[in-house]
């Protein structure tokens, strides 16, 4: 008995490109051997307690070599008998990947596989730089070739020796050319083109780090090719297209006018919480790493639901109250009836719309989103002998209870911070451009978690923050800080777009 390994194809970086099939497998996987270019909001997405195994390469330097990545695959299937294997790379596995190699190696040893396609960085890297590598009336045709073949860096270095791409008909080959992999050779490559015939003023683009937040198009011709990769300091991972579809994307290059391309921003809010402000910053071209800093769970009520009717007022004072208490109440075997009558109130806007999903509209919000700012409405409120209820968390002050001293109080959900993160991500954390906060747990773990700087300082240093209190908490701990207008999802992603706008 063996696992069986599937050949995963990660798309070309951007981890909306990631197929639904991948995505699923990787959720289920017993280890996860990836590759370099692999992002990290793609490796956030595999099974939390996945053996992660990091074989990436870098230019001029394999940290494992192609041999021993082939029988790493055979030794995790053996060691996970029933179990999954997942081995995840940049692309597609077939397209220059050698996955093929790894498949073969896999059927010698009898090993089950699956082959699950990904994205080519030679079709989708240039449909984000606005470039269609076929157009009518321009290419009728499009070419996908490495050059990254030995012989032709043997070549470059002047072993004219037998080489494996036919220049000859590359050189008159009327579609659109599309070489992976060969910043390195280009300019040897560029040399060849032309000397076979191919027209020197041909349009050409380099396009660096294709889909990531760091994309960037040069645009060049045949006969300056080489000397632009040394202007312009263009390094790997980055392809080259040539033809006449290139000058296409002077006009239809889409992505770099997103409000976010090119920011790199890391979400803290608790994993089920954090998809809707993650799709908000990713359609608007921001590459989200998700990285929850605390983790919630459900705790039975001390006290039994019928207890609910001694009680005239609900109030909840975040989502995670709200999912738990519902959760807990389903359980027992209640539903909504049993709030028939009772008034509830929010601590703000995101908790109210919460409530809404369970059916449930607020009768009081106040204008303060705070828990000072509830207690204040609700010992406001002229009603005798009201009786407050509030659900809370194990970590709520007792700011409402010093300003509601009859009410009373069940803590319907426990908090746990994340006690440590993966290299890989604290890594991808460490280079971002700001991090989103939208509690004040979430600030102090993440100081906690994130290794300091040399000067002392926790990257990234700008952070977005929901509601007052946790802008406070940022700001002790050394952050710049910018605050939502109103404690909504809607309105943090409006102030981060206007901050990258000024």
């Amino acid at each position: 008995m063996s696992g069986k390994v599937y050949l995963i194809g990660a798309g070309p970086g951007d981890p909306g490109l990631l197929t639904l099939r991948g995505k699923e497998i990787l959720e289920r996987a017993d280890v996860v051997v990836y590759d370099r270019l692999v992002s990290p909001a793609i490796l956030g997405m595999c099974n939390a307690k996945a053996k992660m195994v990091d074989v990436g390469k870098m230019p001029q330097h394999h940290k494992v070599k192609q041999s021993e990545i082939n029988k790493l695959l055979v030794q995790f299937a053996g060691e996970y008998p029933a179990g999954i294997v997942a081995r995840l790379k940049g692309g597609d596995p077939f397209v220059f990947g050698r996955g093929g190699e790894e498949a073969l190696e896999l059927v010698a040893a009898g090993v089950e596989f699956e082959v699950v396609p990904g994205i080519t960085s030679a079709i989708s890297v240039p449909a984000y730089a606005g470039i269609p590598v076929s157009h009518r009336g321009i290419a009728t045709s499009f070419h996908i070739i490495t050059g990254h073949e030995r012989d032709v860096i043997a070549s470059e270095q002047g072993e004219r020796g037998n080489l494996s791409l036919d220049f000859e008909t590359l050189a008159h080959c009327p579609g659109t050319l599309i070489f992976l992999m060969g910043i390195a050779n280009m300019d040897f490559i560029a040399k060849r083109l032309m000397e076979c015939g191919k027209d020197p003023k041909t349009p050409l683009a380099f396009i660096e780090k294709g889909t990531t937040p760091h994309q960037r198009t040069v645009m060049a011709t045949l006969e300056t090719a080489g000397k632009t990769i040394v202007r312009e300091n263009v390094t790997a991972p980055a392809i080259t297209i040539m033809g006449g579809v290139v000058e296409l994307g002077k006009s239809l290059a889409w992505k770099k006018n997103l409000p976010l391309s090119g920011k790199r921003l890391v979400v803290t809010r608790a994993a089920k919480q954090a998809s809707g402000i993650t799709a908000r910053l990713t359609a608007l071209g921001a590459e989200v790493i998700e990285t929850p800093m605390i983790e919630t769970r459900t705790l039975e009520c001390s006290s039994n639901f019928a207890d609910l009717a001694n009680f005239d007022i609900l109030a909840f004072t975040s989502t995670n109250g709200v999912e738990s208490f519902f959760s807990q109440l389903f359980a027992a075997g209640y539903d909504v009836r049993v709030l028939a009558g009772k008034k509830i109130a929010s601590v703000g806007k995101i908790t109210e719309k919460k409530l809404l999903e369970y059916g449930i509209r607020c009768d009081y919000v106040p204008e303060d989103h705070t828990g000072k700012g509830l207690g204040k409405l609700l010992a406001s409120l002229d009603v005798d002998d009201a009786r407050v209820l509030l659900l809370q968390g194990n970590l709520a002050d007792d700011t409402l209870l010093r300003l509601l001293p009859r009410a009373t109080r069940w803590v319907v959900y426990e908090t746990l911070p994340v006690s440590e993160l993966p290299e890989w991500k604290r890594e991808a954390v460490a280079s971002a451009d700001a991090v989103v906060f939208a509690s004040t747990s979430a600030v102090e773990n993440f100081v906690k978690v994130m290794p300091q700087s040399t000067e002392g300082a926790t990257e990234p240093r700008i952070s977005f923050c929901i509601g007052s209190m946790t802008k406070s908490a940022a700001c002790r701990c050394g952050f710049e800080t910018v605050t939502s207008d109103e404690t909504t999802m809607d309105s943090l992603v409006k102030k981060i777009v206007e901050y990258y706008s000024r």
